[in-house]
């Protein structure tokens, strides 16, 4: 058996799978989001443990023989969280999550410094992690004074898991201090901070193990000590592990409270000036690049929210014919946007409201608006050197027929539903266990599921949709600075 352990932004899943990678039992530990000012994210990682202890907790009820017979484990995380400790590891404050974005002027800051986009490839985005430090030497000198180590939030449970300080390529990628086409920490950019690469944690390849079970948890949960922990991978490259997307060519599109489109790459094609995020990916000497939205589902959820309905309720009014664009647009920027604007400021609308623009038509239009955030995304991917043919379907969002057909349609490429199963990040990390674990071969592990549908543009909508994009594009230069 294998344990993959999910640490995501509303919870974390443990997913079992056997010897075959067929899912056996999961788990599930709920989280919650303090933000205690606009802009702010946070949550505190003993909240992660107990999370934890409540998905492992759950296996060891439901399959005790299944969990004791585990032989590997993976981790993926939620990326770019700034976890501070002091030198007996200790929590110095609450985490800052990905989606905080309160450290912008400190991430323009750093960007402006040529050698950050040089050396690691990428935009210094207010979500990574460096900026948030930067805002911490700014606002919480005393803390930053006593800051240790500084390591993502699934390696803070690597930590507690194992005792030790290790990370991988993909997650630390998002760190804006990787040499992200040598592989290490760089110096140069640690220096930049304040830093010394003595507040890193060690590195290795996501398929390498990175710690082994501590006998006290093996103890706890009816397991064997010294069960070898991979070094694993961040939420988005771990979700590519188990959609088989490692090589160049393969893509998918992930509908989660942030949208991603993900293509792997066996090159480093790093173009910063697109807004793309060129990281590495959890393979040896393979990369990915992503285009990025920062609320996809969370966009329809919140007007789920503010009509008092469920989400799947408001796609299933809809049914499942796609329909014309009314001219109601909305922009999905209700915490700001990365790919392909860069813009912590932004704020999302609703344009060409109308006295008929009732509760279906709002939702039409955010579906329609997220897709053409997916455009966007697929435009700079392009200008980024990388040109996608097809792309899979994965994620909440994606169990709606309705909102995949847009997407196919404005993305004008096929969408492909996987067949039924559970090939999210959990199940990546838990074949990335089996690859620390057995010594297999990666990509004969990684390899893509069953395709059980593919979503075709609909042609006769194809105009109708190019119109509506150029809506769309012309509204955010209009927006643009206008305090929200």
């Amino acid at each position: 058996m294998y344990l993959g352990l999910d640490l995501g932004t509303s919870g974390i899943k443990a997913l079992l799978i056997d010897g075959d990678q067929r899912p056996v039992a999961s788990g599930h530990g709920e989280l919650d989001v303090s933000r205690p000012h606009p802009g702010w994210s946070e949550q505190e990682p003993a909240d992660w443990v107990k999370a934890c202890e409540s998905a492992i907790g759950a296996l060891q009820t439901s399959h005790p023989k299944e969990l004791a017979a585990v032989r590997g484990i993976g981790l993926s995380g939620q990326m770019h969280g700034a976890t501070l400790l002091d030198r007996g590891d200790r929590v110095l404050r609450p985490c800052i999550l990905w989606n905080d974005v309160r450290s912008h002027a400190q991430a323009a800051g750093l960007d402006a410094d040529p050698r950050f986009r040089k050396i690691t490839g990428n935009i210094v985005f207010p979500g990574f992690t460096a900026p948030k430090l930067a805002w911490v030497k700014a606002n919480e000198p005393e803390i930053f004074a006593r800051v240790a180590k500084i390591l993502l939030p699934k390696d803070y449970l690597r930590l507690w898991l194992s005792g030790e300080h290790i990370s991988e390529m993909s997650d630390s990628a998002g760190t804006s201090w990787l040499d992200v086409g040598r592989r290490r920490w760089s110096d140069e950019l640690l220096a930049a901070t304040g830093l010394e690469r003595s507040h890193m944690p060690a590195l290795v390849e996501g398929t390498e193990q990175a710690g082994a079970l501590r006998a006290e948890l093996a103890s706890k949960w009816g397991m064997q000590a010294g069960v070898p922990i991979a070094g694993g991978a961040g939420d988005n490259a771990a979700s590519a592990c188990g959609m088989g997307a490692v090589g160049a060519g393969h893509a998918f599109v992930s509908l989660g409270t942030s949208g991603v489109l993900f293509a792997a790459n066996e090159a480093y094609l790093p173009n910063p000036d697109s807004a793309v995020h060129t990281f590495c990916h959890a393979l040896p000497q393979t990369w990915h690049q992503m285009g990025v939205i920062l609320s996809a589902t969370d966009s329809l959820n919140w007007l789920a929210d503010v009509t008092e309905r469920k989400a799947g309720d408001l796609t299933a009014e809809l049914g499942d014919d796609l329909r014309v664009p009314s001219g109601l647009t909305f922009l999905p920027y209700l915490s700001g946007e990365r790919t392909p604007y860069n813009d912590a400021a932004v704020r999302g609308v609703f344009v060409g409201l109308a006295h008929e623009s009732g509760r279906a038509a709002l939702t039409q239009a955010v579906l329609e608006g997220v897709a053409f955030a997916f455009r966007d995304s697929l435009d700079a991917l392009a200008s980024a050197g990388t040109r996608l043919e097809r792309v899979t379907a994965i994620g909440g969002g994606s169990r709606s027929l309705y909102w995949l057909k847009a997407i196919a349609t404005a993305l004008r490429i096929p969408v492909d539903v996987p067949a039924d199963g559970d090939f999210g990040a959990a199940f990546g990390a838990a074949r990335l266990g089996l690859i620390a674990a057995t010594g297999a071969d990666p990509r004969a592990v990684c390899t893509p599921p069953a395709t059980s549908a593919t979503i075709e543009p609909e042609a006769g909508l194809a105009q109708a949709y190019a119109d509506a994009c150029r809506r769309y594009r012309a509204l955010y230069p209009a927006i643009k600075g206008v305090p929200a």
